[in-house]
């Protein structure tokens, strides 16, 4: 076993005290719709139900506190109750490119940190891209138990006052082109999807989240994807675990993991995660080519050229930032670019396309809605709030004065932004 491994936890999930109390901002106390517990929020779609941040903000206007963060990395906050969640690296003295992976715990109101816990301490096996760090997967969180996932270092299942439940391992991703690593976790009635698609053998796994056990895992003839699973429920109640994939979109059966239907037309490595509504679902990648569909969930089996495709567009599509979808209308960035389409959800029509945005010109961070607006980032620390309808109108343009890759999270009257140096709280006290 290489030198750099040795302090990695086992394969096995181990549980360290299941039983442990919760604290009283438990899941039971809060309304889910309220929360961000997801770097997608609650509905999976990008949108806020509830939240009214402010639509002007900066350094120095409406920012209730800003945390400066040790080490790197782009991962998005998520928010539940009084709490706030974050990952990222430090490099550690070794000097020979070791860190730490930690997870880092806020309190809300002030920014003050509650808690930090070193999830693992390691050397990364490989490289990663210049605009990538090794803390890009976003936790997940449904207000009993926190997750941060650290691709190839490990996932990390802790109580909200920061005891570690379990781990599990799944060994080292091969990434195309040493990019690196950075597919989020997604959770869903006790059970926590992870995706694993590299250069190596492809899966999706589904574990139990009270455990760390494998309940199924299946393998993916896929190489390299950045995109998160997405959970959908269809009018029968039955449920599917919907993937992103170069080869092939494919949605699973969430109880069982079994193939229930795949569709070709992707581009290379995607990154976009999807998005659904009303027994629909739109994916969708920009790298190396376009494609978008939308796709209704009760086809079975291939279903490429058949009427379970309801439209699609070749051109102009998201690559790394994900759509958004909210009121019937779906938004997206012609790939890296700050260009702004919205299209009818329903019937795939343009309101309008490939427009400018005052600020936005390179994204990686994808769109937000909230409060009847659209939050929209550029890698520069820029955010331009638009109105949330289908005619395009500038509220604001506002400038953080750092970097931002990661997606913001809205929750109550605030917005919370990971800059490259800083974890801002925008709002009202």
């Amino acid at each position: 076993m290489p030198p750099h491994l040795h302090s990695r936890p086992s394969f096995l999930a181990r549980a360290i005290g299941v039983g442990i109390a919760l604290l009283p901002l438990s899941a039971g106390a809060a309304d889910p719709l309220a929360q961000w517990g997801h770097w997608r929020g609650p509905l999976a779609t990008g949108a806020s139900p509830t939240a009214t941040p402010p639509t002007s903000f900066g350094p120095t206007e409406t920012c209730l506190w800003s945390q400066p963060l040790p080490g790197r990395g782009s991962s998005s906050p998520v928010v539940w109750n009084d709490r706030v969640f974050v990952t990222t690296a430090v490099e550690t003295l070794a000097g020979n490119g070791q860190r730490d992976f930690r997870l880092l715990c806020l309190d809300r109101a002030t920014g003050r940190l509650v808690w930090e816990q070193t999830a693992v301490t390691a050397v990364p096996h490989e490289g990663t891209h210049s605009t990538n760090g090794y803390a890009s997967a976003s936790p997940c969180t449904d207000g009993r138990h926190v997750y941060a996932h650290f691709g190839s270092q490990g996932l990390f299942c802790y109580t909200l006052d920061g005891t570690l439940i379990w781990s599990r391992d799944f060994g080292d991703m091969q990434t195309r082109n040493e990019f690196g690593e950075g597919s989020s976790p997604t959770l869903a009635d006790n059970q926590i999807f992870i995706p694993w698609d590299h250069e190596g053998p492809s899966r999706l796994f589904c574990l139990n989240a009270q455990n760390g056990e494998t309940v199924w895992e299946v393998p993916r003839d896929e190489p390299t994807c950045w995109a998160t699973p997405l959970v959908v429920t269809l009018a029968d109640s039955s449920r599917q675990v919907v993937m992103n994939g170069e080869t092939k979109a494919r949605a699973y059966d969430f109880a069982t993991g079994r193939e229930r239907w795949r569709c070709g037309g992707q581009t290379s490595r995607p990154v976009a995660t999807p998005v659904a509504t009303a027994g629909r679902v739109y994916i969708g990648s920009g790298f190396r080519g376009s494609f978008l569909a939308c796709f209704d969930l009760t086809g079975t089996g291939d279903i490429e050229g058949t009427e379970h495709i309801h439209w699609s567009v070749t051109r102009d599509t998201p690559d790394i930032a994900s759509p958004l979808l909210h009121a019937g209308r779906l938004w997206f960035y012609k790939e890296k670019s700050g260009l702004l389409t919205c299209l009818d959800a329903t019937t795939g029509r343009p309101h309008y396309e490939r427009q400018r945005i005052p600020g936005i010109s390179r994204t990686y961070a994808s769109p937000v809605a909230a409060g009847g607006h659209l939050y929209l980032t550029d890698r520069s620390g820029v955010i331009t709030v638009i109105e949330d309808g289908p005619e395009l109108t500038v509220v604001a343009t506002n400038d953080l004065g750092e970097g931002v890759d990661a997606t913001p999270a809205p929750v109550g009257n605030q917005l919370f932004v990971r800059g490259e140096r800083h974890l801002f709280c925008f709002g009202t006290p």
